[in-house]
């Protein structure tokens, strides 16, 4: 055991009850993080700079059209591929804890599919380039990822491997009690704030909105890049375990977002900006 060791700061996972009703900080991260994702498409939009021709292919009402779409894709979608990629068996057993989301257990990779599909939908319906707005989508991404990895934190859930770090926490969560990675932190700055960051300088300084797919594409492949960087610090999840040894499922769901992010930058950067 490490000699020092970071007391978990405790909190109740309810923020605040109102009667009978009780709002958990997990359902705040995700109504902030779609928030500010809603409120950072919409500047994206509205910026014509940083769209081939001087405007983006869609509008600030489409964004706001999609709003819907977008969260009904993140929870429905997140909570689906959850159930089939990490707890099979619990859901066919408890088929009404599918709709119990306040006891955790959300699939990014899940929910990304959820999100596509209500894009794909969506743009079809409106009649403009699908491209368009995945990359925007994308470029917000990082914010719901963020506040989703703050809101594990707070639940405890999620928590590392057992580590002698100076920074090790012992989560009350752990029946085992002893100290670990605070996983979902290193997970919260690598996915929210340093992919944010790279978006950002992506679309703003190289103007990655002019070629349709590279922002989608570069957002995939670093999710998939830094998702199997925090798996090594990350325990897996018990009625997983590991995978060959080593692997776990969020790396074998991870490395195809690699191959299909890089491959989907190649294949746009090859075609014409679309002003063009």
């Amino acid at each position: 055991m490490p000699f020092f060791v970071i007391p978990f700061p405790v909190m109740d996972p309810v923020a605040v009850h109102l009667g009978p009703l009780a709002v958990r900080w997990y359902g705040i991260a995700y109504f902030v993080g779609i928030l500010l994702g809603w409120f950072y498409a919409r500047r994206l939009v509205q910026n014509g700079r940083l769209w081939a021709g001087g405007q983006a292919p869609l509008t600030v009402r489409d964004v706001d059209d999609y709003l819907t779409w977008a969260t009904l894709g993140i929870i429905l979608g997140g909570r689906l591929g959850y159930a089939i990629f990490y707890q099979p068996g619990h859901f066919l057993d408890d088929p009404l804890g599918f709709f119990r989301l306040w006891q955790g257990g959300m699939s990014f990779h899940g929910g990304m599919l959820g999100v596509i599909l209500g894009i794909v939908v969506f743009a079809r319906v409106r009649k403009f380039p699908i491209l368009a707005l995945i990359d925007v989508a994308a470029a917000v991404a990082p914010f719901g990822l963020f506040f989703g990895r703050i809101a594990n934190f707070i639940n405890g859930e999620l928590y590392g491997r057992p580590s002698d770090v100076p920074w090790a926490m012992i989560f009350p969560t752990d029946p085992v009690g002893v100290p670990r990675h605070p996983s979902e932190l290193y997970e919260a700055s690598l996915e929210g704030v340093v992919l944010f960051l790279i978006l950002r300088v992506l679309t703003h300084y190289y103007r990655s909105l002019r070629y349709p797919g590279v922002t989608g594409g570069a957002f995939i492949a670093l999710y998939g890049a830094a998702r199997i960087f925090s798996e090594f610090f990350r325990e897996p999840d018990p009625q997983l375990g590991f995978i060959a040894d080593f692997l776990t499922m969020g790396m074998i769901l991870s490395v195809p977002m690699i191959l299909i992010g890089v491959g989907a930058i190649v294949w746009s950067l090859r075609r014409k900006p679309a002003a063009e």
